[in-house]
């Protein structure tokens, strides 16, 4: 049936309209991915660390991706200029607490991860002592939606293991954003806890991602409580004493051997857990914290008080000086902060009443910038550490390396800024460091997170621009 000149001119419009938008997304694809030379970030001139190497080279920025590695002479919207800047690959941070849902008076996903990149932090793991906890699929997919649009840093989540969730401990292999599954074996902040070795065993046993270990034993936990000294913080390291820790550590690796699976043990403070997971690497990683590289007891009690408490224990020097031992001989896997921010009206309570835990995750790296400084360990053993070594272990994928068509996520430093770290400097609620006054040398200058320039001297630039995590 013919039609009117007045319906068929306005339809014949349309279709050459539609037609035209059509090829005009298609070609601006083609010329992307094919044709087009420029960049959504050039960095310039930096010294970049590249396959264990500082290499003075430009990086070419698409999106969320490293597009070139090599001199680059186009333009671009955007030239970030790196002379006499270190390039790192981004900092990532495998154990944070950020308090939320539950304690946000202390931390949020939002501050927390604020004060991670103004630290130069592109990615953290958080754990799942909140209130309430992250040990069900509801409660994780509410974290993951609490995250959305508001974390700085890109993240994943820990799942918490209990006495009763083991069966689902074993279909996390797919979840997005789970880094891992986190055990209590002793008590801390939180009500999350696997003391029984049976539990232990069938957490570690029926887990099908890797477990992470607050490795105390609670049973010595509770006969030592008699060693506590009320209004005497100095005591804490006496009640949870370095048996407490190796009791715990001996049992977990006893496990994790006898069903071939993999686990890494949290924040190691002692000497003899050292010598012990040294000659157990098969199925086994651990972690230290800044803290345990730079303070001791009792000189940290004395100048500290409560604010210096945590779990486990800052210790004597002994145990100081074999943690730094196996960080020079690359027997320690990672370093993570433990950040557990309270508020100073909480931390200022009489011990034992004042809880464990103290705030890192934005003076981690400088913290270590500065012991690179003084020769306590070289940058590419802080970069094993802090970004290589998180993601073999954990398997995150196309992070922890600066390589073509990898995440730009990228840290800048400048090595040889001095600075010293006040309380009135952390983003965290909690408003206060247990390195206030500590002069660092080595700084970092910019992060950048997914492509895009979110911390820059000092500011966040940038609207929140963290996503989950792939593994």
């Amino acid at each position: 049936e013919s039609k009117p000149d007045t319906e068929i001119k306005p339809l014949f419009s349309c279709i050459i309209i539609l037609s035209f938008s059509i090829f005009a997304k298609f070609y601006c694809i083609i010329y992307l991915l094919f044709m087009s030379d420029n960049y959504s970030l050039i960095i310039k001139n930096g010294s970049c660390y590249i396959g264990g190497k500082l290499i003075k080279t430009d990086l070419g920025l698409l999106g969320k991706k490293i597009k070139k590695i090599g001199k680059i002479e186009l333009n671009s919207s955007k030239v970030f200029d790196a002379t006499n800047k270190v390039i790192l690959p981004g900092i990532i941070d495998t154990q944070v607490h950020f308090r939320e849902p539950g304690s946000t008076d202390a931390e949020d996903l939002e501050s927390g991860s604020r004060a991670a990149v103004l630290g130069g932090v592109t990615s953290l793991f958080e754990m799942p002592n909140t209130n309430p906890p992250t040990s069900n699929l509801v409660e994780f997919e509410k974290k993951i939606q609490l995250a959305k649009d508001r974390m700085h840093s890109n993240y994943a989540f820990y799942f918490g293991a209990t006495p009763e969730n083991t069966e689902q401990l074993s279909q996390l292999k797919n979840l997005k954003g789970c880094c891992g599954i986190k055990l209590f074996a002793g008590s801390s902040t939180g009500n999350l806890l696997v003391d029984k070795e049976a539990d232990i065993e069938k957490v570690i046993s029926k887990a099908d991602r890797i477990v992470s270990i607050h490795s105390e034993d609670e049973e010595i936990l509770n006969i030592r409580k008699k060693f506590i000294k009320k209004g005497d913080v100095h005591s804490h390291p006496e009640w949870r004493n370095s048996e407490t820790a190796m009791s715990s550590t001996r049992r977990v690796v006893k496990i994790a051997e006898r069903y071939n699976k993999k686990i890494h043990v949290l924040h190691v403070t002692t000497r003899e857990e050292v010598d012990f997971l040294a000659m157990h690497k098969k199925n086994v990683t651990f972690e230290t914290t800044p803290q345990h590289l730079t303070m001791y007891a009792p000189d940290c009690y004395d100048k500290l008080g409560t604010y210096a408490q945590m779990n486990p224990p800052l210790r004597t020097k002994e145990h100081y000086d074999r943690l730094w031992t196996a960080i020079k001989n690359n027997i320690v896997d990672v370093l993570g902060s433990d950040h557990a921010p309270h508020t100073k009206e909480n931390k200022q309570k009489e011990y034992p009443n004042s809880p464990s835990g103290m705030p890192g995750v934005q003076t981690i790296f400088p913290v270590m910038l500065d012991h690179v400084n003084n020769n306590k360990l070289t940058l590419q053993q802080l970069i094993n550490l802090m970004c290589e070594n998180p993601c073999r272990i954990f398997g995150i994928k196309d992070k922890g390396f600066i390589k073509e068509n990898f995440d730009a996520d990228l840290t800048i430093v400048d090595m040889n800024k001095e600075q010293i770290i006040k309380d009135e400097m952390i983003a965290s609620k909690c408003g206060w460091t247990p390195f206030n006054n500590y002069k660092v040398k080595g700084f970092p200058i910019a992060t950048i997170v997914n492509g895009n320039i979110v911390m820059s001297d000092g500011k966040i630039v940038s609207k929140a621009q963290g996503r989950p995590l792939s593994f």
